[in-house]
């Protein structure tokens, strides 16, 4: 039996601290793909749509694709934003609700409009509105979600990525792809349930390349393996949104065509989330100051391969502006050599290069033009234009590999020992060809200074004689007292700690 299914992909992480917005045009310049133009650009690539259409090629599905849109993490996400790539995902519901079977959405899940701390939430009830209750929607979401009880109400399958660095999104969307088919087929009836804890975020971010996160995706994966449970899903949270419904949850999507007792499920769940709760304070980070991190370069012994400095304060994956200073400045005084550090996110500098001549010495005023008291000032430095460029790249790591990106108007600096990548559009460092694609060999430096915290590990961990990550002071430093929390519930850890959840 063939079936016609709705696909469409809408992601973005909302860092509320952050006073740059998602606009649309922050969309066209990260990721906005419509219908077949987005097939084209990512079907057989580590993306939830990825995994869709290779579902959909299996089971001999017609798929209809309203819309692929993205932006680099930011502050909230404008009205007019969300409603022109929400608007053409309902638009495309109401044109076929006659015809379609199943909708699969890739989603972020910690997505905030302007309007609503929610913007997964709101999206899906605009669908439910135009679709009813029958027709089954999956999601597929990002483990750095902020899951909603009304995301839960209203999605039926949700299934999220297990990795971070997230290398399995394009399986994420084979399993939730999959678990559609057996919906629409009658064989199964999911409905998915939450557990939940008063914390911001898991201690460690949901990293599961070590630590306490290793052991509870396995426990996820042999629970996903019993009976009735169609998926496992725990997510981390994103602790750099200051709203209402915010932290570490586990989802279990279960089967109730047998039988609607989600006692089990719900004790499971709880029982993950406890783990969560009860190892809250085992951090597996040591982070070091910037200067502390300069020094370790200085002395660092390459010969095994160049020492990583991540710079998880200012990584833009997080919505930090990436314009932060502190850790170049601390290389510079340093006087640490054979380094490269980016992105600096600086559009105007960049801009103001594109008709200079390569090679020219000249003074620049560098980075830190968004926010100085966070991350650093503007460096006043004499620098050598290395060279110009669009910015355009292909990735070709774990990540990122095969889709085409781009910083945008984009300049490398030489300032004494070090190279600096300054670009127009922000995005964190997770490919290798986000530097090589400008002639900067990460392979060939002592020192990679960096603004991503984990992602960088899938493409940069073989390569590195050793890796460091430093707290920088930016928007995303890792201590989340120091940002203005008004609207989360209290108690909440880490801004209480003396305190149990009833």
């Amino acid at each position: 039996m063939s079936f016609i299914v709705l696909t469409a992909e809408f992601a973005h992480e909302t860092n509320t601290f952050s006073s740059r917005r998602a606009d649309h045009a922050a969309f066209l310049a990260h990721e906005m793909h419509l219908g077949e133009d987005a097939r084209r650009a990512r079907r057989g690539t580590n993306t939830p749509l990825g995994g869709f259409l290779d579902v959909a090629d299996t089971h001999g599905w017609q798929t209809i694709h309203a819309i692929s849109a993205a932006a680099a993490p930011s502050g909230y996400v404008t009205r007019d934003a969300f409603e022109r790539i929400a608007g053409c995902i309902v638009a495309c519901a109401q044109a076929s609700k006659s015809q379609i079977n199943g909708v699969l959405l890739g989603l972020h899940g910690a997505m905030v409009p302007e309007f609503c701390d929610d913007g997964e939430g709101e999206l899906l009830k605009r669908l439910r509105a135009v679709l009813g209750k029958s027709i089954p929607i999956a999601i597929t979401l990002d483990p750095h979600a902020n899951v909603t009880p009304e995301m839960v109400a209203l999605a039926d399958i949700i299934v999220s990525y297990k990795t971070y660095p997230h290398v399995d999104m394009r399986v994420c969307g084979h399993h939730a792809a999959g678990l559609l088919q057996r919906t629409m087929l009658g064989e199964v009836k999911p409905r998915t349930i939450r557990a939940h804890r008063p914390m911001l975020e898991e201690v460690n971010g949901g990293r599961t390349d070590i630590g306490p996160m290793i052991d509870r995706i396995a426990r996820a994966r042999a629970y996903e393996a019993e009976p009735h449970v169609l998926a496992v899903s725990v997510n981390g949270g994103f602790g750099n949104a200051d709203i209402t419904e915010i932290g570490p949850t586990v989802l279990v999507t279960a089967d109730i065509s047998v039988s609607t007792d989600l006692t089990a499920h719900h004790a499971f769940a709880q029982s993950l989330m406890d783990d969560v709760w009860e190892r809250r304070f085992e951090r597996l980070n040591n982070y070091l100051s910037v200067d502390e991190a300069a020094q370790r370069a200085v002395a660092f012994d390459a010969a095994k391969g160049p020492l990583i400095i991540a710079d998880y304060a200012d990584n833009p994956g997080g919505g930090a502006y990436g314009d932060g200073t502190n850790l170049l400045a601390a290389l510079l005084r340093a006087g640490v050599q054979q380094a490269c550090l980016g992105p600096m996110v600086d559009p105007e500098l960049a801009a103001s290069l594109q008709h200079s001549t390569v090679g020219a010495r000249m003074l620049v005023s560098l980075g830190g033009k968004t926010d100085a008291r966070v991350g650093g000032p503007p460096l006043e430095l004499v620098a050598e234009l290395v060279s110009l460029s669009d910015g355009d790249y292909v990735g070709d790591g774990p990540m990122i590999g095969g889709l085409k990106r781009s910083w945008g108007p984009t300049a490398v600096l030489r300032v004494d020992g070090v190279t600096i990548l300054v670009v127009t559009q922000p995005c964190q460092i997770y490919d290798q060809q986000q530097f090589r694609a400008f002639g900067i060999d990460p392979s060939a430096m002592r020192v990679i200074a960096l603004k991503s915290m984990q992602h960088f590990r899938a493409a940069f961990e073989g390569i590195a004689g050793d890796i460091v990550v430093c707290d920088s002071g930016a928007l995303c430093t890792p201590d989340l007292a120091k940002l203005s929390y008004q609207n989360v519930p209290r108690p909440i850890f880490p801004l209480d700690t003396d305190f149990n959840p009833t």
